[in-house]
């Protein structure tokens, strides 16, 4: 018998065939709440600009009229969402959407090209010192007006959404199961991340934390739920955290929001580091330095400093 190992010839496989819906699910897939709704909305308005009820059929005609065609399209929607009077992050977020579906069909093997319409020129965070501190202690005092139960809730929210510049979508994402009372660390799954990452409490969340969970309860599930009487008991979402924000604001006479408090607490915590960015950047969890590079110039108003100089402001 010959033990000669004879060579490997495998058979080739068929060819495994993508379509658009294909494409479609493929691009949502794995995507937060927060992010699939808002890609979601961004596919449905390109379809409706397409002239179609089906988004599927909007892309398959997007990829299949070939690179020329294709970017002529995204040149007339550009155009049409600047004519409707968007804003340049939503124009730049629609048009970015489509510029990934088609990046994605390019690695699937369904086109071998790219969009290359670009989105606005703009300038984020302009105003990146949100309520400040001082907004903050206003709302604090309008939340200790609450009732039990309801006050212990909002003021473990407040405290989180300032104290560790949390987001609505990752305060409202968050479980019990979460929350390490005994080590004082919170497991955050953090915007485009995932796996989550634990953060060290500071004592006045902790005890914030402490007093709504004695309320809560030790139950499995939502840290922090509803009170009113149609959901009581579920999940808090992301939209409650934002009306609660605002209507504590407008109670203190003043424009608040979840992100205006993030943006004071990274403020602030350039104030307090002497503007160390790289130790802000941990602090806020934004990916690219830039981003906190921009709080700063922001703080600091450096334009406003060297337009004095020009001037010969005394």
């Amino acid at each position: 018998m010959s033990t000669e190992l004879q060579p490997f010839n495998p058979s080739t496989p068929p060819p495994v065939q993508v379509g658009s819906s294909t494409l479609l699910e493929s691009f949502l897939s794995g995507r937060s709440g927060t992010t699939l709704k808002a890609y979601q909305g961004d596919i449905a308005d390109f379809t409706s600009f397409r002239g179609m009820a089906d988004p599927v059929a909007a892309l398959e005609g997007l990829l299949s009229g070939g690179p020329g065609a294709a970017n002529a399209v995204m040149l007339a929607y550009k155009a049409n969402l600047m004519n409707r009077g968007l804003k340049s992050a939503t124009v730049n977020r629609r048009l970015a959407a489509l510029r990934s579906v088609v990046k994605l069909a390019r690695t699937l093997g369904m086109v071998t090209w790219a969009l290359e319409v670009s989105g606005l020129r703009h300038e984020p965070y302009r105003d990146t010192r949100g309520t400040g501190r001082d907004g903050y202690k206003a709302l604090l005092a309008q939340a200790e007006r609450q009732k039990p139960g309801k006050r212990e809730r909002d003021l473990a929210i407040l405290h989180m959404l300032y104290d560790l510049a949390l987001r609505r979508g990752e305060i409202a994402s968050l479980d019990l199961a979460d929350l390490d009372m005994n080590k004082g660390v919170l497991a955050v799954k953090g915007k485009g991340r995932t796996e989550k990452q634990l953060m060290t409490l500071p004592q006045p969340t902790l005890n914030a934390l402490s007093a709504w969970v004695e309320v809560r309860g030790d139950g499995s599930g939502a840290l922090f739920t509803n009170f009113d009487r149609a959901g009581k008991g579920e999940r808090l979402t992301g939209a409650a955290i934002f009306y609660l924000v605002r209507r504590f604001g407008k109670k203190a006479g003043l424009v608040a929001r979840p992100h205006g408090l993030r943006h004071a607490a990274i403020t602030e915590a350039l104030d307090l580091t002497g503007g160390d960015v790289r130790k802000v950047q941990k602090f806020s969890r934004h990916r690219d330095l830039r981003t906190v590079c921009l709080y700063d110039d922001c703080r600091e108003d450096v334009g406003r400093q060297v337009a004095a100089l020009v001037a010969g402001e005394n």
